[in-house]
């Protein structure tokens, strides 16, 4: 253990301890050297002692030192002295995600899923540069005082499961993916798998599997039905409880295929949660017995594991249930129904006592609140702002980092170091340069990036042009030249994935050997997902594409069934991932098209009687006006009509006008039902 005051790598001076895990103590200590505070997390003895684990663990952590992003606990250095070995990480003041949800009891929709998004932002980070957390967890994400969501402890996992599985490690065992359980193997997907189960705490305030060994616990991940949160929480959103359940399915490929397309989901619940438009994969064969050396397997991996049980309550009835009966019944939530309701009952009457006889005896003052020791943060707003309070960036040239940081953190402001430079105006720590620029107006929680100074001037170097070349090359191009290099990425519709968009210094222009050069990274273009627009008016159909990002063209059909001005079809099928901005032709219905029809016919005279006249009317089906009418004298009478629309079905009315026995005239009507020729 560390003392206060203990120098490390002569540039670390340890301030306090901060916390303790299973593998490793956390210091809190100051960085003398950019006058910043970090974390120094150091090794326990066990481990330093084994160095298969150590060179592992070296290697997992310098991977993660790549990584930088928002959401990311960034990792500044990782080094060894005096038999010890240590990583020293960004600081944040705040309190994990687990002491957070045991605090709340459980969390809103909205709260889980702005967690969740700022967590999967980070994932995604990760897992485009090939880096699998392995052990996402509450226990492993922070929520910083100013609401930031940081994703902390990358490579460590998978340092530890390459070496006996200790405590720390078994202890995930509850956010384990099924194929982790089984045989430790690992993919993206197996983070999405115990992300779903982060989520699912958090709306819950339990976990779907607990028992009282971390055996029983991981077959229950590979073998049991797991119960839908809304079991627990009446008024869950039906996109939420369908995005939990899609990304906690026993088989990797129905889960989300990647971190991404579960981003999409988690935006879309933010906006319409009540909306079922989660989809699944083809259903297969979920769950099977797991065989005896499988068990023997698990068994071996979690030796001398242990890890406590949070929820044993309702959680595990429910478990011992669905052991007993291999499903939920209705009875069996119709009395947990019952139980809750009388539980609830129940402390709603002690509660009112309790108030009643505090407003007797003084118990109770409503004044000012103390302040407590560590506050819950909300971290996403229940009510809408009524107006955002901007604030307008000074100068922060010459500061020394800790100084600016200290002064943008009272401000609602979060600064970030983007590199270092060397340079003959400012000493070593203090800031060169700031984006933005200095009387910007920003929002609270903003971030501010800075250069900082490392001191004398260096020798100059021509920085080399790397745009539109590839991340790798790049690097090792700036590399070669003697530059850190600080890599950020973002979408771009014009620049190919991996391609490098921009660099600043800019290209031939010169700096110091050992300054950091700014390079972007093209994600090639956004991808967003196509929404429905089958049978929805027009208008609407250009509205949910232009929400969606993107442009669509138009083209019209006659249909039976699809009604005038509706959306027929479309060339991309719902669900499917483009990139923002592509194309969606719509096929927009004319209804039912108008068929064409002729008739001929001939009208001869009847023999038995002496006509004089006749009045040909010709009807369609259904209408009341005549097609055609005629009046004739002499028959036969051909005759024949073209250009008739609607149906095929009419009428001929034939109205006879004869002379008697006595010479006068008389009438009679003949009705013939007739069939028109279609053209």
């Amino acid at each position: 253990m560390l003392e206060n005051g203990t120098l490390v790598a002569e540039r670390y001076e340890i301030i306090e301890k901060i916390g303790i895990g299973g593998m490793a103590n956390v210091y809190k200590a100051q960085d003398i050297k950019l006058s910043r505070t970090v974390a120094v997390k150091v090794l326990k003895d066990e481990f330093s002692e084994d160095m298969t684990f150590v060179n592992k663990f070296r290697t997992e952590a310098q991977s993660a030192a790549g990584l930088e992003h928002p959401n990311i606990v960034n990792v500044y250095d990782v080094g060894s002295e005096n038999g010890f070995y240590y990583i020293v990480m960004e600081y944040v003041e705040g309190i994990t995600l687990k002491d957070y949800i045991k605090k709340k009891g459980h969390l809103s929709y909205k709260e889980a899923l702005s967690i969740t998004i700022q967590v999967g932002r980070g994932l995604q980070a990760a897992h485009e540069k090939n880096i699998i957390h392995r052990d996402v967890k509450p226990q492993n994400i922070i929520i910083s005082t100013d609401g930031k969501v940081k994703v902390t402890d990358f490579g460590i996992a998978r340092a530890a499961t390459s070496n006996t599985i200790h405590s720390d490690v078994m202890g995930s065992v509850h956010y384990a993916s099924p194929e982790q359980a089984r045989n430790g193997y690992v993919s993206n997907r197996s983070d999405i798998y115990s992300l779903g189960i982060v989520m699912y705490e958090m709306v819950t305030g339990r976990v779907p599997y607990d028992g009282d060994s971390t055996v029983q616990i991981a077959i229950q991940h590979l073998q049991d039905e797991m119960v839908p949160p809304s079991e627990y929480v009446d008024d869950l959103p039906i996109s939420l409880e369908k995005i939990i359940m899609k990304c906690t399915q026993k088989s990797p490929d129905r889960r989300y295929e990647s971190m991404e397309n579960l981003l999409l989901d988690l935006r879309k619940a933010l906006i319409n949660p009540n909306e079922d438009f989660v989809t699944y994969a083809p259903v297969g064969n979920e769950t099977r017995i797991i065989s005896e050396d499988e068990l023997k397997q698990i068994q071996d991996r979690s030796e001398d594991s242990s890890e406590p049980v949070y929820y044993t309550d309702t959680s595990k009835d429910v478990v011992e249930k669905r052991k007993k009966n291999g499903r939920n019944n209705k009875g069996d939530r119709t009395e947990k129904t019952v139980t809750i309701l009388g539980i609830i009952a129940a402390i709603v009457i002690v509660v009112i006592v309790i108030l009643l006889l505090g407003n007797v005896f003084g118990w109770f003052h409503f004044g000012s609140e103390p302040k407590q020791e560590t506050p819950v943060i909300s971290v996403i707003s229940e009510e809408p702002e009524e107006k955002e309070e901007t604030i307008t960036l000074e100068d922060l040239s010459g500061m020394s980092f800790s100084d600016a940081e200290k002064k943008l953190s009272d401000a609602g402001l979060v600064l970030k170091e983007n590199g270092t430079k060397s340079s003959d105006e400012y000493d070593e720590g203090e800031i060169i340069e700031q984006d933005p620029k200095a009387g910007t107006k920003l929002k609270k929680g903003d971030t501010v990036s800075v250069i900082v100074s490392t001191g004398e001037a260096k020798e100059q170097v021509t920085v080399p042009d790397v745009k539109g070349i590839d991340e790798e090359s790049a690097v090792s191009h700036l590399e070669s030249r003697g530059f850190k290099v600080n890599k950020e990425y973002s979408y771009s519709d014009t620049v190919g994935s991996g391609e490098v968009f921009a660099q600043d210094p800019k290209a031939n222009t010169k700096a110091g050997k050992g300054d950091t050069v700014t390079i972007q990274i093209s994600q090639g273009g956004e991808r967003v997902q196509v929404p429905n627009v089958k049978g929805s008016s027009l208008a609407d159909a250009k509205s949910a594409l232009s929400s969606a990002g993107l442009k669509y063209n138009e083209s019209e059909e006659y249909s039976d069934s699809v009604s005038e001005g509706n959306i027929i079809s479309q060339s991309v099928a719902a669900g499917e991932y483009v990139t923002r901005g592509s194309s969606v032709t719509i096929v927009v219905s004319k209804g039912p098209e108008s068929k064409k029809y002729s008739y001929q016919g001939k009208v001869e005279a009847p023999d038995n009687m002496s006509v004089e006249k006749a009045e040909i009317a010709l009807y369609q089906s259904g209408k009341d006006d005549p097609i055609k009418e005629y009046t004739v004298t002499t028959f036969p009478y051909p005759f024949f009509v073209n250009g008739i629309e609607g149906s095929g079905d009419g009428t001929l009315v034939i109205t006879w006008y004869y002379k008697d026995d006595s010479g006068n005239i008389q009438t009679t009507v003949d009705e013939q039902p007739v069939k028109f020729t279609q053209k």
